[in-house]
C-alpha cells in the first residue's frame, strides 16, 4: 500500500521549500500545496492517532485498514530552531502521567527514539561528564552566582550524579529574573570563553530564538553532538536531549509523550523532568549509535527495545536487482533518493511499485521472506531508502 504522510507545521520547522518535509510531501502527494511562508517541521508515517497515514488507493487511514496500531512511529524532521529541552517517560511513568493529565500526556506508551541524520545535524544529548560540567561552571562565573557557591563547592567535592542533580535542579527552578541576569552576564562578559568552547554561535542563536530561557544555560550541562548524514543517536527513556538544527529520519515507539522544561512555548513540566531525568554523565562521542551491516547494501539500527528497528538501504545505480530478506511484520519504507521498482508479495498476489523520492510504502506481512528492488529504465542515481519495522533483529 502506498501511503501519504501526515505533515506537522510546528513553529520550529524549516520554511517553505527549504524544508525536507515539504520537499518529500510535494513528491509524495500531488494534492499537497506548498506555502513558502509556512513552516514544515515533521512528517508522520504510521498509525498514531495524532497523525495517521492515509492509504493512497482508498483514502482510508492505515489503522483502519490494518485493524490495529503499529508498535512504532516513523518520522522525518526539518529543524530551523531548537526543539524543547525534554525527556520521554518510561512505560510506568507514561501510564501514570496519561491517567493524571491526559490533556498534556496524550497516550500511555513509552517513547524511546532513534534519529538518523540526513543532513548535518546538531543536538544536545545527555549530561556531559561531571568534570566537564565543573569546568564550565568555573569558567562561566555567572552560573556559580545563579546556582550558589555552596552547592557548586559540594559539586567540586563529591563530583557525582547527586551533586550534579542539585546544581541542575537549582538552575532549572530559578526565577525568570535570575535566569535572565545570568544569560545577559555570560553574553556580555564571556564571549571569548564561549568562542573558545565553540559555543558562541549556538549560544547566540538559541538565545535569539528563546530570549532569556533557562534552556540556553543547558548548553553548559549537556553534550553538544554533531552528526553527519547517516550517523545516529538513540534516546532511551529519561535521557535529556534537545534537537537544535538539521534534518533527520526518526523512529520511535508509537507515542507522542514529551516532558518539556525549556526552549518551548508549550507547557513546561520542570518538576516531572527533574524527577524523571537520568543524571549520569558521559562523553559526547559515546552518544553515537552504531548500526551493523548485513552486507554492502543494507545496515540496521537495532535499539535495545522491541518496538522498532530501522534498516538503511543503499543500492548502487549499477546493481540490476537486490533481494532483501525480511520477516513477517508490517514495515514502512521511505525513499529519499533514486528510483527502483519494488517487487513484493501481497494477499492479492505479486505487486510492483515504482519508488522515487518521497515514496512511502507499507510492506505487509505477506511480503516475507523477501522483497526485491529492480532497476528502472532511467536508473542513473544511487537509491536510498529507510525501512521502519518491528525489532525482530533482537531475537537473531
Amino acid at each position: 500500500m502506498e501511503l501519504t504522510g501526515w505533515v506537522k507545521n510546528y513553529d520550529w520547522g524549516k520554511q517553505g521549500i527549504q524544508s525536507a518535509v515539504a520537499q518529500l510531501a510535494m513528491a509524495n502527494d500531488p494534492d499537497f500545496v506548498l506555502n513558502e511562508t509556512e513552516t514544515y517541521a515533521e512528517m508522520w508515517m504510521g498509525t498514531h492517532f495524532c497523525g495517521v497515514s492515509i492509504v493512497k488507493e482508498t483514502g482510508e487511514t492505515l489503522d483502519r485498514v490494518l485493524k490495529k496500531d503499529l508498535p512504532y512511529l516513523f518520522k522525518v524532521l526539518s529543524i530551523r530552531k531548537a526543539l524543547s529541552i525534554q525527556v520521554h517517560p518510561n512505560k510506568c511513568e507514561a501510564e501514570r502521567l496519561h491517567k493524571e493529565r491526559p490533556d498534556v500526556y496524550k497516550d500511555d506508551n513509552h517513547k524511546p527514539e532513534l534519529s538518523i541524520a540526513i543532513t548535518p545535524f546538531l543536538a544536545l544529548v545527555g549530561f556531559q561528564p561531571v568534570e566537564d560540567i565543573i569546568d564550565n561552571i568555573d569558567e562561566f562565573q555567572p552560573l556559580t552566582e545563579l546556582i550558589g557557591q555552596e552547592t557548586v563547592d559540594e559539586l567540586h567535592e563529591k563530583r557525582n550524579s547527586e551533586t550534579l542533580k542539585n546544581c541542575y535542579e537549582i538552575m532549572m527552578r530559578a526565577d525568570d529574573a535570575s535566569i535572565s541576569k545570568c544569560i545577559k552576564a555570560i553574553a556580555k562578559h564571556n564571549k571569548s570563553e564561549l568562542k573558545r568552547n565553540e559555543l558562541l554561535d549556538i549560544f547566540n542563536k538559541v538565545n535569539q530564538d528563546f530570549p532569556d530561557d533557562v534552556g540556553v544555560l543547558c548548553l553548559f550541562f549537556l553534550n553538544l553532538v554533531r552528526l553527519q548524514p547517516g550517523q545516529a543517536i538513540y534516546l532511551g527513556a529519561n535521557e535529556i536531549h534537545a534537537y537544535l538544527d538539521g534534518e533527520c529520519v526518526e523512529c520511535m515507539a508509537c507515542s507522542d509523550n514529551v516532558i518539556r522544561a525549556g526552549l518551548t512555548p508549550k507547557y513546561k513540566d520542570v518538576e516531572q523532568l527533574i524527577s524523571s531525568v537520568i543524571f549520569d554523565g558521559a562523553a559526547a562521542d559515546a552518544k553515537l549509535f552504531m548500526p551493523y551491516r548485513i552486507d554492502d547494501t543494507v545496515q540496521v539500527f537495532v535499539p535495545p527495545v522491541d518496538d522498532f528497528a530501522v534498516m538503511h538501504v543503499g543500492i548502487k545505480h549499477s546493481v540490476c536487482s537486490y533481494k532483501l530478506q525480511i520477516q513477517a511484520y508490517g514495515s514502512i519504507l521511505l525513499t529519499l533518493a533514486g528510483s527502483r521498482i519494488l517487487r513484493l508479495k501481497t494477499d492479492k498476489g505479486v505487486k510492483e511499485i515504482t519508488l522515487t523520492r518521497g515514496s512511502i510504502v507499507y510492506i505487509p506481512v505477506e511480503a516475507a521472506p523477501e522483497i526485491e528492488f529492480l532497476q528502472t529504465e532511467d536508473c542513473d542515481e544511487d537509491f536510498t531508502a529507510y525501512i521502519a519495522t518491528y525489532n525482530y533483529f533482537r531475537r537473531a
